[in-house]
């Protein structure tokens, strides 16, 4: 039992909009019952608590911010998954550690597409989850589906294929950054009689889903990138000309 002071002191804090963690380390109880209380409270007062989270555009009748929004769509469709359960809704996307910049403009791109969404990071052995907490991303990326993506079918809803076709570039780097790689080959040739090195840059995207990929070729289309499959899941830029299109809106990976 606890004394009804530090009870009211509590709904006070919460409906002030205090975080729980915060109410029970001043008060010095358990979140748990902070919970509870602000639970039972909220139930029988809702007008006395603060509005909080996000604000859905879908559900308001508004499209996303588009050059964020197309970003974010690639790398969902690369390193993305989001977790749709009772008591809990998060986007997460998959960064690799030695691309900081990389996980920056995920984390920026999930803060302009839903404001007001909390976002954080986990470290994973190798790699970070940028991750975003609303129940909202499953209405703005309606792939979501049960399990991995590569085993249901993948295609843009209307509203998203507008998006796509306004910032195709955007969209291509953010596939880029998840399931790509930028590349210097090189090979000998004969030149004047006398074998020289040649090096050479080349884009690589590559992605288990065939869907996936489709969709990558056809942004690539959109803007005049030549492509071609270099084996069944590899597709390869390496034309100077595109190549040096690709380095100009994408480049490399930092």
């Amino acid at each position: 039992m606890h004394n009804p002071d530090i009870r009211a002191r509590t709904i006070a804090m919460c409906r002030a909009g205090v975080p729980n963690a915060e109410v029970a380390r001043k008060l010095g109880i358990p979140k748990g019952t902070v919970g509870y209380w602000k639970f039972e409270d909220r139930a029988r007062h809702p007008g006395l608590y603060p509005v909080v989270g996000a604000e859905c555009p879908l559900c308001l009748g508004t499209d996303p911010v588009g050059r964020p929004y197309s970003y974010l769509l690639g790398q969902y469709l690369g390193d993305g998954h989001i977790v749709a359960k009772k008591r809990q809704h998060h986007l997460s996307v998959a960064c690799c550690d030695e691309y900081p910049v990389i996980m920056d403009d995920t984390q920026q791109a999930m803060i302009q597409v839903l404001p007001g969404a909390s976002t954080g990071r986990v470290q994973r052995t190798g790699m970070t989850e940028v991750k975003s907490y609303s129940k909202h991303w499953t209405c703005l990326f309606p792939q979501h589906g049960p399990g991995m993506k590569h085993t249901r079918k993948i295609e843009l809803a209307a509203w998203q294929r507008t998006i796509v076709k306004s910032y195709t570039w955007e969209f291509i780097r953010g596939l880029v950054h998840s399931d790509g790689c930028r590349i210097t080959n090189w090979t000998e040739k004969m030149i004047a009689g006398e074998r020289k090195r040649y090096e050479y840059t080349r884009y690589f995207f590559s992605n288990v889903s065939t869907d996936i990929r489709d969709l990558y070729c056809q942004a690539l289309d959109l803007v005049g990138v030549e492509w071609r499959y270099s084996n069944r899941r590899n597709i390869s830029v390496a034309k100077k000309d595109s190549v040096a299109l690709m380095d100009l809106h994408v480049g490399p990976k930092f």
